[in-house]
């Protein structure tokens, strides 16, 4: 468990997180290949894009009940529109919405220099795939979703940065630290390893190197 302020950050692996504010509020990121069956459940999931590893409808019913709202994209409303919940709000990026008090700013995520083949990256910015900043407590949690470092991060200024790492897919490490010095946030946690590409030796590696305060999580 890594704590910021007033805000718990718990790792789910991968890109997944459990954020808990002081009123006990819970929102869930991108779920996937999560240990064990059962889990409370949460006011809010978010599902920043239709691939398998952020949008694993087994994952998500891990912590849905007939309450939790959703966030995702209208790409992964076959998957989403699955689910037995209260609201799926489909958002794109330059969305702002409120949900049970807790403000969500959609910001972009996409791909400049991550190419399946010749021309066509993994994350077309035309896809509209997501990033979030979550407001809690008075202090903005930023989870980047698969990303490049680009442009758009100039206008993100949040207290913790949920950044990818591990490169193939999103940011390497280098791009993450420049990123970060964009950024400039308070905390960086970084992620997107240890499933599918990249292990905790590159988040020990952007630790070395950053020049903001780094958690490296665990799911301990």
């Amino acid at each position: 468990m890594i704590n910021f302020e007033s805000i718990k950050i718990q790792w789910l692996g991968h890109a997944g997180f459990l954020l808990t504010n002081s009123a006990n509020q819970k929102v869930c990121i991108d779920p996937f290949q999560v240990e064990g069956s059962s889990y409370d459940p949460v006011d809010i999931i978010i599902s920043t894009h239709e691939h398998s590893d952020h949008c694993s409808i087994e994952d998500i019913n891990k912590f849905i009940s007939p309450e939790t709202e959703v966030i995702g994209i209208s790409m992964a409303k076959d998957q989403l529109s699955t689910l037995d919940c209260k609201e799926i709000h489909y958002v794109k990026p330059g969305d702002n919405i409120k949900i049970k008090g807790i403000e969500f700013n959609i910001v972009p995520a996409y791909n400049l220099n991550k190419f399946r083949s010749e021309g066509v990256p993994f994350h077309p910015k035309e896809d509209e795939k997501i990033g979030v900043v979550i407001h809690l407590d008075g202090n903005k949690v930023y989870h980047a979703g698969d990303t490049d470092n680009i442009p758009e991060m100039n206008n993100i200024k949040p207290d913790v940065a949920l950044l990818p790492v591990s490169g193939t897919y999103v940011m390497t490490v280098p791009e993450a630290l420049e990123a970060t010095k964009i950024l400039q946030p308070k905390l960086v946690v970084p992620m997107h390893f240890g499933a599918i590409v990249g292990d905790q030796s590159m988040a020990k590696e952007f630790k070395e190197s950053a020049n903001v305060k780094v958690e490296i999580p665990t799911k301990s």
